[in-house]
């Protein structure tokens, strides 16, 4: 049973992440909450799960012309620089205090998302 669990929260989250709705998110709550994994480590392997399901998505998105290059390619560097800040962050935070974070995050965009007006085109 934990098998077929684990088979599908990685199979949503990976068709959410395909679309850009947030799958990631969904697989640390999967992987925090159900399989008990510490949140350092749920967010290393869900990095390392983005990054087929990245690939994926930007071949179609490219097949698609939806793809602004002359915008991704200066941004590579920077992305870099914030993993490397980003890592370093998490790492002295620790597994607990990261957590907490995530846990607020969360709500604060849900609570976003139920409060926001919306505007009918």
């Amino acid at each position: 049973m934990e098998l077929i669990s684990a088979l599908l929260a990685g199979f949503f989250a990976a068709v959410l992440s395909s679309m850009g709705m947030g799958g990631g998110g969904i697989l640390l709550v999967y992987l925090t909450l159900s399989a008990g994994i510490p949140q350092l480590t749920a967010q290393g392997i869900n990095l390392l799960f983005f990054l087929p399901v990245a690939c994926v998505s930007l071949v179609i998105h490219h097949k698609n012309h939806l793809v602004n290059w002359k915008m991704v390619l200066p941004a590579i560097p920077i992305g870099l620089i914030g993993v490397f800040i980003g890592s370093r962050l998490a790492s002295w935070l620790g597994s607990d205090m990261l957590s907490k974070i995530f846990a607020v995050l969360l709500l604060w965009i849900g609570l976003r998302e139920l409060l926001a007006k919306r505007e009918d085109n």
